[in-house]
């Protein structure tokens, strides 16, 4: 009878130490599921920036776009100017021509 107590006392032992076992790696995996959502809104947070900084990026890229155009705009205007500027000599001289002429 001693036996069967002893082997009952070790298996109450046993299912203690399981149990506590048990308790223990629940509250290890309450606090890995919080460390699994904190990583998931840190992931999600990043992701998000990400995407803001790619939209600022592609607006950016179509600003510097505008720019160079303008930047042809003020050439091609400049280039224009200096051939009006041309022209008016060119009717300066002719004038002159003329007026040698008579």
């Amino acid at each position: 009878m001693a036996t069967l107590s002893s082997q009952m006392n070790v298996i109450v032992e046993k299912t203690k130490n399981l149990i506590q076992l048990c308790e223990a790696l629940q509250e290890e995996n309450d606090l890995l599921k919080l460390e699994v959502q904190s990583l998931q809104v840190a992931f999600q947070t990043s992701t998000d920036k990400s995407h803001q900084l790619e939209e600022k990026l592609k607006a950016m890229a179509v600003a510097k776009t505008l720019d160079e155009s303008d930047v042809d705009r003020d050439a091609i205007n400049e280039k224009i100017l200096d051939t009006k500027q041309k022209i008016n000599d060119f009717v300066r001289e002719i004038d002159k021509c003329i007026g040698l002429l008579r």
